[in-house]
């Protein structure tokens, strides 16, 4: 791996990519990387990028990260009724 990264950032420097460019970068990729293996939950992101959730949103905000492909079908679909509330109204309408 050590060997990949010396080749990947000599021939970033050689096209004339700037440091903080390169550091953007890495930043961006590593924490979709973090992100995707974590379905988009930014709090066992941060724990496993070992930095506290703020400071995970600040620097998703930061480098413009967009989540939406991480949580879509991850989440559950919103209940407009409690399961409870539409018991109720089934007996109602009897």
């Amino acid at each position: 791996m050590k060997n990949q990264l010396e080749a990947l950032v000599a021939q970033m420097h050689e096209s004339g990519i700037l440091y903080s460019e390169a550091v953007r970068e890495f930043k961006k990729r590593f924490i979709m990387n973090v992100l995707d293996r974590n379905h988009g939950n930014q709090s066992k992101a941060a724990r496993e990028l070992g930095m506290h959730r703020n400071t995970l949103s600040r620097t998703i905000t930061e480098l413009n990260l967009d989540l939406s492909e991480l949580r879509n079908g991850g989440r559950r679909p919103v209940r407009s009724v409690r399961p409870d509330e539409a018991l109720l109204e089934k007996k109602i309408a009897r």
